[in-house]
């Protein structure tokens, strides 16, 4: 009985966040715009959770995470054991907890959602494993044996890492690879800081390298080595190398000059922030200071990209977006935040070509630059067989906008990886991205695994670690598989 009175406190708490710094504020700086959850704030919020018998929240996890059970500890106080069941489904709860689009999975399904908003499960998720961190309760990997089998993971990004932390647990040698200078993938160089600062991804690859696993950096598969030549290396292989190859237009005018892909942009942006030295952002070229920017899509790299010209100052910032509000595909919490911080949406519109800008004097040699998107009004027509809404354009609806900078978000596909690590032996998809068995998670080369994006195409950080954690599985059922005829042979 008084457990249950700790818990099902919606009817008499209301649904708080973290303090959350005000937009004048947040727009000077990088800084995450959420404070920490105070430890009682965070119980109390805890407490909200009415610890329903299908828990809905858990069920629309991508990584099944026991929610209910580490709200519960937490609102009774049990803090380092809310973080080890929160660990042990999710590799990294607290880059899930500030990242992940809540809103439309946990929370967005929480039962009391309706009528008393949902439990703010994300930022306890934060709070729970940011403390463990804070105790020291966080430990590197101690397998209980080792094994003299060895892992090569191709790709350092949110699903190579998890799968790497999966299988150095259970003894093997794992080794990652990375063509980037730091671990951690569109975490480091495509996330913002304002939504994720890089030393919350930064301690956990020096965890992991306490934990035995070796990364080797600025290593580029095709250039380095073949994948040919890794596969003699290691007892099995794990391509995790995500999705990069931005999207674009093909409009009139795409080959004018300041019309940048989101990644390149967001990229120049973090890499300035981790104090590299970034040509093309010093010379301006990749800065929004004092220009009319427009970003082109409504995912959550849209939202990115609109928020990041904000803080570097930009003159104008607007999102062009073909559907409305109610039909973009990412964080409504994040467009709020947008919205909060001064960025202008224009729904229902889409680009029709980018025009020049006018030659003032003496041209330069290259590209003319670009000086405004025309874009045109759309409306939403019957739904197509995924149930949403197909824009059609509107005759006649013309209009332009004023554009220093066009930032393309309209997502990735994959590149030709088969060609670039030299294995056209590789099978591939017709969308371009890997074939593999689903049940085995096997590539069409014996002992070559897949996982996250470079499989299932541009998806959330939360689905890479739920691919990662599951392909880590089927290569250990691999190489045990391998083991058990050579020790019965020695027998």
């Amino acid at each position: 009985m008084a457990t249950t009175a700790r818990m099902m406190r919606f009817v008499d708490t209301d649904q708080k966040m973290p303090e959350k710094r005000s937009a004048a504020q947040r727009k000077q700086d990088f800084d995450e715009i959420y404070a920490e959850f105070a430890p009682e704030a965070a119980r109390q919020q805890a407490s909200r959770c009415s610890q329903c018998g299908v828990p809905f929240c858990q069920v629309h996890c991508p990584v099944s995470n026991n929610i209910p059970d580490w709200l519960k500890l937490t609102a009774e106080g049990r803090l380092e054991e809310a973080y080890e069941v929160s660990q042990s489904t999710n590799t990294f709860p607290e880059i899930c907890g500030r990242i992940c689009p809540q809103d439309r999975l946990c929370e967005g399904n929480c039962v009391i959602e309706k009528g008393f908003d949902s439990v703010t499960i994300g930022s306890v998720e934060k709070f729970i494993t940011d403390t463990a961190f804070e105790k020291g309760w966080v430990k590197p990997a101690k397998p209980p044996v080792e094994r003299k089998q060895s892992v090569g993971i191709i790709g350092a990004g949110p699903g190579g890492m998890a799968a790497a932390d999966q299988l150095r647990r259970k003894g093997y040698q794992v080794h990652i690879y990375d063509r980037y200078d730091r671990a951690g993938g569109l975490m480091i160089y495509g996330i913002p800081n304002f939504k994720l600062e890089k030393d919350v991804v930064q301690r956990r690859q020096k965890l992991y390298e306490e934990g035995g696993i070796v990364f080797h950096l600025n290593f580029e598969v095709g250039r380095d080595a073949t994948l040919a030549e890794l596969r003699q290396k290691h007892d099995a292989i794990l391509v995790a190398t995500g999705v990069y190859k931005a999207r674009g237009l093909e409009a009139p005018g795409a080959g004018l000059a300041n019309i940048v892909p989101a990644m390149t942009y967001l990229t120049a942006s973090n890499r300035k922030g981790l104090g590299d030295k970034v040509p093309a952002f010093d010379d301006g070229t990749l800065d929004a200071a004092g220009k009319n920017i427009v970003v082109i899509g409504g995912g959550d790299t849209a939202m990115d990209c609109v928020r990041t010209a904000v803080r570097q100052g930009a003159k104008s910032v607007k999102c062009l977006y073909r559907r409305d509000k109610k039909n973009m595909p990412g964080s409504q919490r994040e467009v709020y935040n947008a919205e909060e911080e001064g960025v202008e949406f224009v729904w229902l519109a889409a680009p029709e070509a980018f025009l020049a800008r006018a030659a003032k004097g003496k041209k330069k040699a290259g590209a003319e630059p670009v000086g405004a998107v025309r874009a045109y009004r759309m409306r939403l027509g019957i739904a197509d067989a995924t149930g949403r809404q197909v824009p059609e354009k509107i005759e006649d609806s013309s209009f332009e906008l004023p554009c220093d900078l066009a930032i393309e978000a309209l997502g990735f596909d994959p590149e030709d990886v088969p060609g670039m690590f030299g294995a056209p032996e590789l099978a591939v998809t017709r969308w371009g991205t890997l074939k593999v068995n689903h049940r085995t998670m096997m590539t069409s080369l014996d002992g070559v695994f897949a996982a996250g994006d470079i499989v299932r195409g541009a998806s959330l950080v939360v689905w890479a670690i739920r691919d990662g954690r599951d392909a880590a599985d089927a290569m250990h059922r691999y190489l045990a598989a391998k083991v058990r005829p050579a020790q019965a042979a020695a027998e």
